[in-house]
């Protein structure tokens, strides 16, 4: 690509900005572990959420939403939309929790939850598995992105992308610990969004197409204009819809979407100024990543489908592309080449701030696990906040290494990580909803869970190919994933059941810190009883039955919020303004309850 001297120059001023924002941060993110991975536990809901829908717009979205759609049109986006329902259940029953239980990473809940060796060992395990592996799969899926759009628009060798990016997100990112990673965060979303929504109007305009009518018009992309997938294809019905709403939202475990929270969402929760903050944090992330981001996404896939049909036609227009990663989820940095000057620029920066956002955070997550689950509770217990600074700067920098390596050694496509990521996590998520409201959970349970999970998905994904799962009902993945999920939920069960519980005292100590609704502790509050110990005083949250009603009547508001930006887009303004009726009543019935929940708290 030819750049001109504005976009050099956007490029530039980009770079900057973001060095400088690091610079700033750093003189308090060096102060003590607490300031470097939380940022003080003062930070505001606002800038929390913006955090959170940042972080998960990274370079690879994009091109996954592309991959999908090209592939099998707006329907599935299921795959991922379902997790709204997850995300939701967060907002209005976790997140005050999780702000409750002010651990430091969302693994210190382990020894919080749990007690003796095996939540120990849960803690440090799961601190190197997700922390280390699984976070490198995760960053090694986003740099394949990066990889795929700086050789589109650059011709620049992988080998080239990697270890430019890797050396200047890991100096930004070591720089400013979480602070750093926030305010950037903030500044890199308004670039990402403005460089979306101007690359979907240029991807419109394109001679070939023209104008929207024109495009939802034509004849090559009608079969990919549903919201739903046809009731028609009893197989394409169950596995793109039926399968992500009645199943994979609650029991697998994926990142910025784990039931429960967890990962880098519990982190930013974690550093919210207090419980109501951590809420309107999560609330604002599920309305703005679900319904309002995907469709300049979604558009550019469309006009790629009547620009370049095949692969055949990318790879003749991009001689250059390796076969490695030629896939249909490249279509959209190739449709970036045909912004103007400037507009390329700050697109190409847009893009770039994507990659650097999703990256920086899960450095910082990742390496909090390494300095405070690892390094501080097995082998430096006594360290000091300057130490531990130390340590998470050079975790921080081994990360970007090896995820580099990853994506370079590994990966093809966005799609072929998405469903690593799915069956790694599949059975675990009822594990993480349940813990915190039935008593009966022990570590035994976790541990049995991770292990036996991590080794079906190796044998699933490496020696067994979907087309051998595949049936008249559902495709080879769907099947897969189901079973994974049967199994790993059977065998949590019986782990459970066949081992002692947690000890009472260790009950006691987390249910009075946590006060969880709801009856699957009250056996912990009747022993308290029986034995004459002072009452546990209950929290004064809405009841868990209020909870759970909010959690269906936002799921639905932001799922209209999402198909009415669509028949907007489609021409069909009465359906949308019909649309927004109940959204509005919705937005009522949750304004109020969030007043009156803080009310009642601080009263």
């Amino acid at each position: 690509m030819f750049f001109e001297l504005s976009d050099w120059i956007i490029l530039g001023l980009f770079f900057t900005i973001l060095l400088g924002i690091g610079l700033w941060a750093a003189k308090s993110a060096g102060k003590s572990h607490v300031e470097f991975f939380l940022s003080g536990r003062n930070m505001p809901w606002w800038l929390l959420g913006i955090s959170m829908v940042a972080t998960t717009f990274s370079a690879d979205t994009p091109n996954l939403v592309t991959g999908l759609v090209r592939e099998g049109g707006i329907a599935r986006n299921w795959a991922w939309w379902s997790f709204l329902i997850t995300g939701m259940v967060t907002v209005f029953i976790y997140a005050r929790l999780w702000r409750r239980s002010e651990v430091l990473t969302d693994l210190e809940f382990y020894e919080l939850r749990y007690s003796g060796p095996i939540a120990s060992f849960l803690r440090g395990f799961r601190a190197i598995y997700l922390g280390f592996f699984f976070n490198c799969l995760i960053m090694g899926a986003v740099t394949l992105a990066a990889i795929k759009i700086g050789n589109v628009m650059f011709g620049l060798e992988p080998w080239v992308i990697v270890v430019g990016g890797s050396v200047l997100i890991g100096f930004y990112s070591a720089l400013g610990g979480l602070k750093g990673v926030i305010w950037t965060d903030f500044f890199q979303f308004t670039i990402s969004m403005i460089g979306a929504v101007y690359a979907a109007i240029v991807a419109v305009r394109h001679p070939q197409i023209g104008s929207l009518e024109t495009l939802f018009t034509h004849p090559s992309i009608q079969d990919k204009l549903q919201f739903y997938p046809s009731i028609q294809d009893p197989s394409l019905f169950v596995t793109i819809l039926i399968i992500p709403i009645a199943v994979q939202w609650w029991s697998v475990w994926y990142p910025g979407a784990e039931p429960g929270g967890g990962g880098y969402i519990a982190q930013r929760m974690l550093a919210a100024k207090d419980e109501h903050h951590a809420l309107g944090a999560s609330l604002l992330f599920n309305i703005a990543h679900y319904a309002i981001r995907p469709w300049p996404w979604i558009l550019v896939a469309l006009a790629s489908i009547l620009v370049f049909p095949d692969l055949a036609s990318i790879q003749s227009a991009f001689p250059q592309i390796a076969d490695q990663y030629l896939g249909d989820d490249i279509a959209y940095p190739v449709m970036l080449t045909f912004l103007g000057p400037g507009w390329l620029g700050l697109v190409t920066a847009s893009l770039i701030a994507a990659y650097m956002s999703t990256i920086s955070t899960h450095l910082n997550w990742g390496s909090s696990y390494v300095v405070h689950d690892v390094y501080n509770r097995f082998y430096r217990k006594n360290a000091s906040d300057k130490e531990l600074v130390i340590v998470g700067r050079l975790a921080i920098l081994l990360l970007m290494a090896s995820s580099g390596l990853f994506a370079l050694l590994f990966l093809e496509n966005a799609t072929q990580a998405f469903n690593i990521l799915l069956l790694s996590g599949a059975g675990t998520g009822s594990i993480f909803l349940l813990r915190w409201f039935w008593w009966r959970i022990n570590a035994f349970t976790e541990l049995v869970a991770m292990v036996y999970g991590a080794i079906q998905a190796i044998i699933l994904v490496i020696f067994v190919p979907d087309e051998a799962f595949a049936n008249g009902l559902m495709d080879g993945f769907s099947t897969k994933l189901v079973l994974a999920v049967t199994l790993t939920t059977l065998i949590w069960l019986l782990a459970m059941y066949l081992t002692p519980p947690e000890s009472d005292e260790t009950l006691k100590a987390f249910y009075r810190k946590i006060h969880p609704k709801g009856p699957g502790w009250s056996r912990i509050h009747e022993k308290c009883l029986l034995h004459g110990e002072p009452k546990i005083q209950t929290s004064k949250d809405p009841s868990l039955t209020a909870q759970l009603a909010m959690v269906f009547l936002c799921s639905v508001g932001v799922y209209l919020l999402l198909f009415a930006i669509g028949n907007m887009l489609y021409g069909q303004w009465v359906l949308a303004l019909l649309m927004l009726i109940p959204i509005g009543f919705i937005s009522w019935v949750t304004l109020k309850f969030l007043h009156n929940d803080q009310m009642t708290s601080h009263g």
